[in-house]
């Protein structure tokens, strides 16, 4: 099984996890619900989320010269966001998480050809609208922008002794949804796809490739709201 699969499956089970947990929870939390206790989410609430994110790359590839596309790995790692209530309802989420990617290109014309790995780190700023902020289980929707800097970029050697990365922006879509166990810890669970493109140079440009990794990026975790 390669990487990537290895990857989608333990992220897939990771969040067939999660839901099935909110899913037990449930029922106890809305039992809960009239205890007249309970706030939810207000303006001026500030909440901290620690996620667990598999960040899926549907890449693809024009590349110059010897054709081809790429095959970009996924990666699991902790991801930290900050999120600020403006009001009840209105919501600006900051992300801050690092990837690392082993990149190849394949079926070129001079076959598999390795392109060693990049580190990405892709903050990522969305405006998000929360139905059921002062209900126990609260799901959102989010739309904003990307701006991904790639970086440790470590060419094999060999036939590929250099290689460089632009930077770029993007636009991210995002749904999810945050379920109270207490009145200030939440369980989180969040998918977004984030339309990402960058230039790569091989060789000081000797091959240029427009690469489109357009990952979708699949969390879940807790939150505390302060």
């Amino acid at each position: 099984m390669s990487l990537r699969e290895r990857g989608a499956r333990s992220c897939r089970a990771a969040l067939v996890s999660t839901v099935a947990a909110i899913a037990v929870l449930a029922p106890v939390i809305g039992a809960s619900a009239g205890d007249g206790g309970f706030q939810g989410k207000s303006a001026g609430d500030f909440m901290v989320r620690l996620r667990g994110i598999g960040v899926l790359p549907r890449d693809s590839a024009d590349i110059s010269g010897i054709g081809g596309n790429t095959s970009v790995s996924d990666d699991i790692v902790p991801e930290l966001d900050f999120t600020y209530f403006v009001t009840d309802n209105i919501a600006f989420e900051l992300i801050a998480a690092t990837t690392h990617h082993d990149v190849h290109a394949t079926g070129t014309s001079l076959g598999r050809v390795d392109l060693g790995s990049v580190r990405l780190l892709p903050p990522t700023l969305t405006a998000q609208w929360h139905f059921l902020p002062k209900e126990r289980i609260s799901p959102y929707v989010g739309a904003g922008i990307n701006y991904t800097i790639f970086y440790d970029q470590d060419a094999p050697g060999g036939t590929v002794t250099d290689i460089d990365y632009d930077n770029s922006f993007g636009a991210a879509l995002q749904v999810g949804v945050d379920v109270a166990v207490t009145d200030k810890v939440y369980l989180n669970v969040d998918v977004k796809h984030l339309w990402l493109s960058t230039d790569v140079k091989v060789n000081k440009g000797a091959i240029k490739a427009d690469v489109d990794l357009d990952p979708w990026i699949v969390g879940f975790g807790v939150g505390y709201l302060f």
